[in-house]
């Protein structure tokens, strides 16, 4: 039996709502301040990932090519990530995480875990509570993996 359009829509705009939040709070809690939201995404995608190729991140972030190579530069400049010529193909460019880069990932999801753990406390779920939010957790995955 599958869900009503009704029943859809409406778990739609709560999940969306949610997120959204959720989502704005979290990111507030980084371990770089001047680090923008695309540069943590890019750094995360290649710490979870390995080396990637400035087209292959364009695509993956939905981005150009051209503002990709403008935030590696800027990473790069940092000490966050390092290109390397393509030793089978010596026209491609591949980008990987530096240690810098993967410390400053590993800081931001600490923060962002404690941060959602404080959150969670105050409000005093119970062991089913947090069950619940674990299951729906995993629910959201599948939607967002398909």
């Amino acid at each position: 039996m599958s869900a009503s359009d009704e029943a859809l829509r409406l778990t739609a705009t709560d999940l969306r709502l949610a997120t959204f939040r959720l989502a704005r709070r979290l990111r507030c809690a980084r371990a770089v301040d001047a680090m923008s939201d695309a540069q943590l995404a890019v750094l995360a995608t290649l710490r979870m990932h390995g080396v990637r190729t400035i087209t292959a991140l364009a695509e993956g972030e939905r981005v150009t090519a051209p503002s990709m190579t403008s935030m590696i530069n800027g990473l790069e400049e940092q000490g966050y990530v390092r290109r390397t010529t393509d030793e089978a193909d010596r026209r491609r460019v591949l980008v990987e995480i530096t240690d810098a880069g993967t410390e400053i990932v590993a800081q931001t999801i600490q923060r962002r875990d404690d941060l959602l753990a404080e959150m969670l406390a105050e409000l005093d779920f119970s062991d089913e509570d947090l069950a619940t939010l674990r299951a729906a957790s995993a629910l959201m995955r599948k939607v967002v993996e398909r």
